[in-house]
Formats: structure tokens, C-alpha cells, sequence
């Protein structure tokens, strides 16, 4: 899991901007947020502008080197700071596999500029590059003696070179080196605002009604939103030649997208990808920004608790306060964001939080220091 994150000069985030999963507490209630002694389950709050969907660009910032699942339209518009001119965006990663800590270090100019890396397994250096003072790199490695570590003008991140051209052995420490690549290659970004928008697990996946349709996944979709509040029949027609979702009424049927309010074609993409979630126990981390932008109250506890369900670390964002209750999350995974810092609302009060206190009515009061 991500235990810790740290990010500085990558677009709003001038100075060391810290994020700490391991800061938990010892609440006895909702355990499975939990995990390891991790956050496995997170909802940031935010007021506008304070940055929540450029740390989920940061988090994610990761995947446009170290995989090629990676649709980053947004990642690399004005990646740098614009009040500094340092021309270098640094990022640290800490995992936890288990007892193995590793750590990732890099530094780029640009979205596809890289410039540095460090990785260290349980605090010791197995992988390094520095263009900036060599051009050759370090692999400590078991299993990569042979690999040629001049790396010349390439921009390869040296990560990925080591992945694909070695055959490590069987050790300890090799083990966390590739439960690391493991879980970049697992990690979902993806929101609905503006547009359907989406980092990494794919390359060019399909539409979300042609998916629902290969899947056989119709009636299971109809289910959900009736679930969700949204009473509805779904069948299939054909719009181009191909076969397309739509709802039935009284037996006419009318094309899903061109009836689907706002809230519903929302609801249509996190099924979509909710899918996956449940069934690729190879997803390992999904950031879903602004999750319920357009869901009823009722409707944004209902994701809460569905995505409770899966295995991967979650991390949400939201305006939404009614969901700041201990009866889905605790006080360790809601987290309190501005420009300089976030903090678990645990750490944000001297009061000791207990399962019956009302979160909610205690943020309104100002009972957080923000």
C-alpha cells in the first residue's frame, strides 16, 4: 500500500507538501479502513482551489513513466510551479509490502523529462540515476549483474529498463522490488466532471455501453441504479450498426447518453469502472476526485460503502460533509486539506474523538483546525 507521500514543485505544490497514511489512531471502530497499520480507505476534504486534484495528479504522476497504461491529458499542462524558478518537480513514494518498506525518488523537468531516481528497499540503495552527474546508473539488484547500466542520452526511466531487461532472483528483496511495480501497474485515477477522465490500469478501454453490453453486465447495471434510486428498464438496440444500452419505456426504446441526466452518466462511469475494482484483484490503489459531484446524499453513502467492499486503497475526494461520519469511515481517514498541509481530522483537534461523536456538526463548529 502507499504509506506516505511527498511532492514539491509540481504544479500548485511549491514546497514539500506532505501526505501520511501511516498517521493512524487507535479507533475499535470500522477496522477495515485499515490495513497493516495503513489508511486504506480515505476521504480528503477541501475548499476550491486547495489542491486536491493536483495531489491525485502527483500520486499518479508516477504511472507516466513507470507504465504505459497512462492518459494524462492534464498531468503535463503547466506541470511546473509558476512561483519558482526551480525547474525540477521532485516526488517521494513510500510502500509497505508487508514488513518491507520501499521507497521511489525521482525528479522531473517535464511529464516525460526525467532526471533522477533512487529506489531503497527497508532504507538501503538498490537502484540509482542521476543524469545530472552521470550517465550511468547504479542496480544492486540480485540477478542484474550482467544488465549495462551506461545509460547515455536515453530518458528511460531506469525503473522500467531493469524491469524489462533482467530476470531477477528469487530474494527478499527482489520480492519488494517487484510487489512495487506490481502496484504502480494496479493504480486507477479517475473523476467525472467536465468529461470522463481516467489515469492509468488501460490503455484504450472501451465505451462504457459497449462494455456493459460484451459483459453481459445489462440486467447487474439495471440493478445498480435501481439500487442507487433510479427506477429504470435497460434494454439493447442498434444505433450505426452496432448494438448500444437504452432505457425501455413502455417498450420504446431511447438511447442511454441521450436521456441520462448528469448524476446517471456518473453513476454509469463508476460502474464501469467499479467492475474492475471488484473483479482484477490486480487493482491496487483507484483515486476517485470529486467522486459524488452529482450524486444525492444517499447515493454518495451508498459509493462509500460499495467501494468499502474492495480490497484496494481507496482515496476520495469531496465537499460533501454528510459523509464525514464514523459510521463509514473514522476519524483517522477523513483528511482535512489547504495549500500547506493535510491532516487526518484526528490530528486536528485535541479532543479525544470517540464513535458517538457527531464529525459533521463538530467541522461546521470550527472544532478542526484547518
Amino acid at each position: 500500500m502507499l504509506l506516505k507521500f511527498e511532492v514539491k514543485n509540481f504544479k500548485g505544490f511549491k514546497d514539500w507538501f506532505l501526505l501520511d497514511f501511516s498517521n493512524t489512531s487507535e479507533f475499535k471502530f470500522n477496522p477495515e479502513c485499515i490495513k497493516s497499520s495503513v489508511v486504506n480507505k480515505a476521504m480528503i476534504y477541501g475548499a476550491n482551489g486547495s489542491g486536491k486534484s493536483n495531489l491525485g495528479f502527483a500520486i499518479f504522476d508516477i504511472i507516466s513513466h513507470l507504465t504505459n497504461k497512462d492518459y494524462g491529458r492534464s498531468i503535463d499542462q503547466n506541470f511546473l510551479n509558476a512561483n519558482t524558478d526551480n525547474d525540477l518537480a521532485e516526488f517521494k513514494l513510500f510502500f509497505k509490502f508487508g514488513k518491507d518498506i520501499v521507497e521511489y525518488q525521482y525528479g522531473k523537468q517535464s511529464k516525460t523529462a526525467l532526471v533522477y531516481e533512487y529506489l531503497k528497499v527497508n532504507d538501503e540503495l538498490f537502484i540509482s540515476l542521476d543524469r545530472r552527474k552521470s550517465s550511468s546508473a547504479v542496480v544492486k539488484l540480485e540477478g542484474a549483474e550482467s544488465l549495462n547500466t551506461e545509460i547515455g542520452d536515453s530518458k528511460i526511466s531506469i525503473i522500467n529498463y531493469v524491469k524489462n531487461n533482467t530476470i531477477l532472483s528469487d530474494t527478499p528483496v527482489n520480492s519488494a522490488f517487484s510487489k512495487f511495480i506490481d502496484f504502480v501497474d494496479g493504480m486507477l485515477f479517475f473523476r467525472s466532471l467536465s468529461d470522463n477522465y481516467y489515469l492509468g490500469i488501460e490503455q484504450d478501454p472501451s465505451s462504457i455501453a459497449e462494455d456493459i453490453i460484451q459483459h453481459d453486465n445489462i440486467l447487474d447495471f439495471q440493478t445498480f441504479l435501481n439500487d442507487a434510486g433510479i427506477e429504470c428498464i435497460l434494454t439493447v438496440m442498434e444505433r450505426n450498426g452496432e448494438p448500444s444500452l437504452a432505457f425501455s419505456f413502455d417498450d420504446k426504446p431511447v438511447y442511454f447518453f441521450d436521456v441520462a441526466s448528469t448524476g446517471t452518466c456518473s453513476l454509469a462511469l463508476f460502474y464501469f469502472w467499479y467492475q474492475r475494482l471488484k473483479e482484477d484483484s490486480k487493482v491496487s490503489m483507484v483515486f476517485v476526485d470529486e467522486f459524488d459531484a452529482f450524486y444525492h446524499h444517499d447515493l454518495s453513502k451508498l459509493i462509500v460503502s460499495r467501494l468499502k467492499e474492495i480490497d484496494a486503497q481507496v482515496v476520495l475526494t469531496t465537499h460533501n460533509t454528510s459523509l464525514m461520519t464514523n459510521d463509514l469511515l473514522r476519524p483517522d481517514c477523513y483528511f482535512l486539506m489547504n495549500k500547506e498541509e493535510i491532516n487526518p481530522l484526528s490530528q486536528c483537534t485535541e479532543k479525544e474523538l470517540r464513535n458517538a461523536h457527531n464529525l459533521e456538526k463538530m467541522y461546521k463548529a470550527g472544532a478542526f483546525n484547518v
